[in-house]
């Protein structure tokens, strides 16, 4: 049974937390009153997957994740965001928190992040010593209108940028989180042409075991049924590349919200070009709006050493 532990200063939020995730039969939940409490029960039983709070006293949000992404790095985080916070929210997610959910969206949002999350969490660590031997590795993938191909094919993508020193075993959560959402935007917005409230809906409802009619019926019918997902996959020692194109008829990328994550942060339309844009260090689009490029590089010996160096 997953466990997951809720770090919060408040009692009433932690609580509030505590029963949303509870009414979930399969997860266990523990709780922490703040970061350093989180970081002893995490000695003492490690969690598969942690929900936090940013502001909090003695140890904060933030220095939670940098800690986590140090020691523990095959737990997953995700933050919970409210007003003032984003800042180190973002800061957060470029340390490697998986993904976020605003606290105004929490009831909506929380369950399907962290489902979302924890399939990101199962790759396996069989290959790593001959991965470690790799110098260059690139794939082509075409992908039929099928969601559940995604996770195998992110969870290969998880073990080589680990194995090949690319990203950190924390920032694999991350890197999961973008590949995932350009994946889940090409087959939803771009395939089947589904509004995001439409998208959102069939995601809810998949994560039930239930299928959303305007799916099914665009996944028998032309011309969304014979449609395809490319995926390339580029990773050297110094940086992987992404290339995400689906066969839809595109969107105005002049429209898209600005690089300002700090705005996007509590707006659904942006949630997903926000966990993207913060963990890639490259992110465009092509003309017609139907490819995503996201470009990941290998963290510099400098920084590598400051993570090394970070003491809890």
């Amino acid at each position: 049974m997953p466990s997951v532990l809720v770090v919060d200063d408040s009692a009433v939020d932690r609580k509030l937390v505590g029963g949303l995730l509870e009414k979930e039969p399969g997860l266990q939940v523990e709780f922490a009153e703040n970061g350093r409490d989180a970081l002893a029960k995490i000695r003492g039983s490690a969690p598969d997957i942690i929900v936090t709070d940013l502001q909090m006293p003695e140890m904060d949000g933030l220095d939670l994740v940098r800690a986590v992404s140090v020691h523990h790095s095959d737990i997953p985080v995700i933050l919970m965001t409210a007003h003032g916070s984003e800042e180190l929210a973002v800061a957060a997610l470029e340390q490697g928190a998986a993904s976020y959910v605003p606290k105004a969206k929490i009831a909506e949002k929380l369950l399907d992040t962290v489902h979302q999350v924890l399939a990101l969490a199962h790759a396996e660590g069989s290959y790593e010593r001959l991965l470690e031997c790799m110098d260059r590795t690139e794939f082509l993938f075409t992908l039929h209108n099928d969601p559940a191909i995604f996770d195998p094919l992110i969870d290969l993508v998880q073990q080589i940028v680990v194995g090949m020193g690319v990203a950190t075993g924390g920032e694999r959560f991350s890197i999961g989180s973008a590949l995932q959402e350009a994946l889940l935007n090409a087959f939803y917005r771009g395939n089947l042409e589904i509004s995001r409230q439409q998208m959102q809906e069939a995601r809810e409802r998949m994560l039930m075991g239930e299928q959303l009619n305007l799916v099914e019926e665009r996944l028998r019918q032309p011309p969304y049924a014979d449609r395809k997902i490319t995926v390339g996959v580029k990773i050297l020692k110094d940086e992987a590349r992404f290339i995400v194109r689906d066969e839809g008829p595109g969107f105005d990328v002049s429209k898209l919200p600005q690089p300002s994550t700090l705005e996007s942060l509590d707006q659904e339309e942006g949630r997903g070009l926000v966990l993207i844009r913060t963990c890639m260090d490259e992110v465009r689009h092509n003309a017609n709006g139907n490819e995503i490029t996201m470009v990941k590089r290998r963290l510099s010996d400098r920084e590598a050493a400051m993570q090394d160096d970070f003491e809890v």
